[in-house]
């Protein structure tokens, strides 16, 4: 058992829980979690100092306890909460009690034996071929217009052929794309922070896409950020091409993630290349493989 994190220097058995959690958010963001982790995890641990009496050491808190503070925070607490909210707290709450009985600060964990209740999301929304060789019509009348614009097609065929995420997408830098690299054209997907370094891959680049993002690069001159716009403009322009393409279904990036997806499963490319180029886990995995099963047997 480690005992030897900065952050857990002047916490007992016997600390409240406020100081605890304040100690806790130090340790979050020296681990390099992302703003909004470390702001949903605070947000929901310290509904426990709205359970419990601010005098109520770690130490003193067992299982039972929290078992009744999911119970008050579901049916009592008078705010509603979700069932996917309820999932994301115990998480959180998993997460702190895991960290303080790793470094010492409690013999036992008290959070181990709660049971997660995991909530899978709704089956995402598709693009046919009908629906995406509709939407790349659409984007590509832009570059043919009085004063053409290769942006929308840039973005969209880049997103339809990668299954990037908006993250990733915002992410990427002119020094990341490698048109000479000896295996063809590639995108360096990279993460700033070390937590994520699992999620970071190299994507190959379709060579259709190649011409279009010279063009695009001729058009804006970007100087280091390949789309640098805010992610609010870029959905915009995902939504108009959406429009422009008579879709009834909102375009967005997720949408062209799932659609890539769904076209590399269909595709019979092997299952963990699909995970690989997706950057997700292979417990985040499961549920995508599920997904994409039922997305398939509708296409069918």
């Amino acid at each position: 058992m480690t005992q030897n994190h900065p952050s857990t220097a002047h916490i007992t058995a016997q600390t409240p829980l406020t100081p605890a959690i304040n100690a806790w958010e130090i340790y979050l963001n020296d681990q390099g979690r992302s703003p909004y982790t470390v702001k949903a995890f605070l947000s929901d641990v310290r509904l426990l100092t709205q359970f419990f009496s601010p005098d109520r050491s770690l130490g003193a808190i067992s299982t039972n306890d929290l078992n009744n503070f999911l119970h008050w925070m579901e049916n009592e607490r008078g705010v509603p909460c979700s069932p996917k909210t309820l999932a994301r707290r115990i998480t959180s709450l998993k997460s702190f009690f895991r960290w303080l009985h790793q470094f010492g600060v409690i013999l036992v964990d008290p959070a181990e034996k709660v049971v997660q209740k995991s909530v899978l999301s709704p089956i995402p929304e598709v693009l046919n071929h009908t629906e995406q060789e509709a939407t790349l019509l659409a984007a590509d009348r832009y570059r043919r217009k009085t004063k053409p614009d290769a942006r929308p097609y840039a973005l969209l065929h880049l997103l339809l052929t990668t299954g990037i995420k908006k993250s990733e997408c915002l992410g990427i830098h002119l020094n990341h794309i490698d048109l000479e690299a000896s295996g063809g054209p590639l995108v360096f997907i990279r993460y700033a922070s070390p937590a994520n370094r699992y999620k970071e891959r190299k994507l190959p680049l379709a060579e259709d896409w190649i011409p279009v993002y010279q063009e695009y690069l001729d058009q804006y001159a970007p100087a280091d950020q390949l789309f640098p716009w805010s992610p609010r403009r870029l959905e915009y322009l995902l939504e108009d091409i959406g429009a422009d393409a008579g879709l009834t279904k909102h375009l967005s990036f997720d949408m062209c993630r799932w659609t890539y997806a769904l076209n590399e499963y269909l595709r019979g490319i092997e299952l963990d290349k699909i995970r690989q180029n997706l950057g997700v886990s292979k417990i985040q995995w499961r549920e995508v493989h599920m997904k994409l099963r039922q997305l398939a047997g509708k296409v069918s």
